[in-house]
């Protein structure tokens, strides 16, 4: 059985599976891949941090060998208003396929099953080795109830991948141009800074936590984290949010709030990161409050006999050479690096999120050849 890629892209974009609904997304693909002869194991999760229950997906087919792994996410962003077609009604107009998800990442889960059904096709289902999906519905929250626990699950049931790709649109300009090999981590911090409440016209009675704040973020952001590193670019701080609530025009305040997020390169760690806001904000403040989110870690898949694979096979197809690097933001990648090398390789990334998300249909056929050029290479 051949699966048509644009086909069962459709089929999937027609599920509303707004994070953390699922819309029938799981069901979709899990008939396609049982239809190819994988197991399926749809595998609910919920969690303290987040109670939503959702869905995901391994599937595999095959019992030994070198175990390669698609991984992506069904789950979508809300679609937002002014779409000329619907967010999920698929529809192709002059050559683009619009539709919530087209982009990330609902075409590359259907290249990478169509890829998969041309590869055991030609071998008439019989190689030497495993090929699995570990698909999420909840990667564009907070990833409390996805991929983690999915490779948790599969560590405890004995399930080990050699090799992955994600499905993350990574092309900018033309399908294969950009290839991700590793994330910059990121970390989220609230700060509040305690002060003492009084009137403008006697300072010296009350204690301005606003001066304070401003100061701490002045420090935080006069110098330059570090450097860029081989595949990285140096770290950055950015302020996102600073809020007093303060009505009154002649009262100091007594608490003032600030948001910021770093994302850093492997020179950097949480924990390293963390140490160095403490003590800038020790210095400035006599009492505050920081709240910490960390995504993940910088990581990388050092360029080698992976990557070296991966671009061979979209330049074969494509003629492009393309730019191995760390850019964007996160992606879950990040838990499936602990287990194994992992390469990003999906669409283009311009619609992303956007109203009137689209991909051309003839980047979906052509990202599929390339998905099954990389598994018979991988296999050969």
């Amino acid at each position: 059985m051949i699966i048509d890629p644009i086909k069962l892209s459709e089929d999937l974009i027609r599920c509303e599976s707004v994070t953390p609904n699922d819309g029938g997304a799981i069901d979709v693909l899990k008939n396609v891949l049982e239809s190819l002869g994988f197991s399926c194991h749809v595998l609910p999760f919920t969690s303290k941090e987040d109670p939503s229950k959702v869905l995901n997906l391994y599937a595999r087919l095959g019992d030994s060998g070198k175990n390669f792994c698609f991984a992506g996410h069904t789950d979508v962003v809300p679609p937002g208003e002014g779409w000329k077609f619907g967010a999920f009604n698929p529809t192709i107009e002059n050559g683009l396929l619009y539709g919530r998800g087209t982009s990330d990442m609902k075409c590359a889960i259907a290249a990478f099953a169509a890829a998969a059904s041309e590869f055991l096709a030609e071998k008439s289902g019989k190689f030497s080795g495993s090929i699995s999906f570990l698909i999420t519905g909840d990667e564009e929250a907070l990833a409390y109830n996805g991929t983690k626990k999915v490779l948790e699950w599969m560590a405890a049931h004995q399930e080990k991948i050699d090799a992955c790709i994600v499905g993350e649109p990574t092309s900018v300009k033309k399908l294969g141009d950009v290839v991700k090999i590793g994330r910059r981590g990121s970390s989220s911090f609230a700060l509040t800074v305690h002060g003492a409440q009084g009137h403008v016209a006697y300072p010296h009675l009350a204690d301005n936590p606003v001066t304070r704040l401003v100061n701490i973020l002045h420090e935080l952001k006069k110098n330059p984290l570090d450097s860029a590193t081989e595949f990285f670019p140096a770290s950055n701080l950015e302020v996102t949010s600073i809020d007093v609530g303060n009505q009154a025009t002649n009262v100091i305040p007594a608490l003032a709030t600030a948001k910021f997020n770093i994302r850093f390169n492997d020179c950097q760690t949480a924990k390293k990161l963390e140490g160095w806001v403490r003590d800038i904000c020790g210095k400035h403040a006599k009492k505050y409050d920081l709240e910490i989110h960390v995504t993940g870690e910088a990581f990388i898949t050092k360029p080698g006999e992976f990557s070296t694979l991966v671009s061979d096979k979209i330049k074969k197809i494509t003629g492009t050479k393309p730019d191995l690097n760390t850019t964007g933001g996160t992606s879950d990648a990040r838990f499936i690096r602990e287990f194994c090398p992992v390469i990003e390789l999906g669409v283009l990334n311009a619609t992303a999120h956007k109203v009137d998300e689209n991909v051309a249909a003839a980047d979906v056929l052509e990202l599929t050849k390339i998905y099954r050029e990389i598994l018979s290479g991988y296999f050969a």
